[in-house]
């Protein structure tokens, strides 16, 4: 509703900018909810729904995936295993920083990583830790199974390779952070460290772009990792 309301101004004041001067005013890419994406462009209350439009227009979804700094190769569909079919799918090599291994991840997932990363991971690392992230250390992706390996019950995001478990950082100065280990860590006043609040600090802006975001303070089963992903239900936990 917010979004739709300001839209109405914004074209109320490109209205009233026309008539009064006779000059034609566009609404600038960053405030146009018809133009694409931009990875590099701060992100804003249309963020969400650019993201949404990829969803359903896979062409599109890999031409914006070219704009991030990723080495990310399109795979062909295909039944990786029964009732996981794979749709519109990238074989990330490298993003922002190295990984400890490559991972097949869907393109909106991919996009989703980007934006995380260029507008999340990247500043926060300077700001928390005065350094850079050298690699992400990662449980994997894609996984054939249900919700916690279940034999009923709903299928797991992994099981279409939009989820991501992330289990830490090395950073560029040659400190390394993991979720088991820093999440709760305290310093001698009993202050979150300087790691507990990076980690924190990246799970908090992962909900601006993904859709599943989960933490050790969700469950048991996620004490030493964070899960990301692009699905059906909007969790930040």
């Amino acid at each position: 509703m917010r979004a739709f309301l300001v839209l109405i101004l914004l074209l109320g004041t490109g209205a009233t900018a026309y008539l009064t001067h006779g000059t034609h005013w566009q609404l600038p890419p960053q405030h146009n909810p018809w133009a694409p994406l931009a990875i590099e462009e701060p992100p804003n209350w249309l963020t969400r729904h650019k993201l949404r439009r990829l969803d359903d227009d896979p062409p599109a979804c890999l031409v914006t995936l070219e704009q991030a700094t990723m080495r990310a190769e399109p795979l062909p569909d295909r039944e990786a295993a029964p009732g996981c079919p794979l749709r519109n799918v990238v074989l990330v090599r490298q993003t922002q920083a190295q990984l400890n291994a490559a991972f097949t991840l869907s393109c909106r997932a991919a996009v989703s990583l980007a934006l995380w990363e260029q507008h999340v991971m990247a500043p926060e690392a300077e700001r928390l830790l005065g350094t850079s992230v050298q690699q992400i250390d990662h449980f994997g992706s894609f996984a054939c199974r249900n919700v916690y390996g279940r034999e009923g019950g709903r299928r797991s995001q992994h099981a279409s390779a939009d989820a991501l478990d992330i289990a830490g950082f090395r950073l560029q100065n040659g400190r390394r952070i993991t979720v088991a280990a820093h999440w709760r860590s305290e310093g001698t006043e009993g202050a979150d460290t300087p790691e507990a609040q990076f980690l924190r600090a990246v799970h908090q802006g992962a909900c601006r772009f993904f859709d599943g975001v989960l933490g050790p303070d969700y469950n048991q089963a996620h004490a030493d990792h964070l899960h990301l992903d692009r699905g059906p239900f909007t969790l930040c936990r």
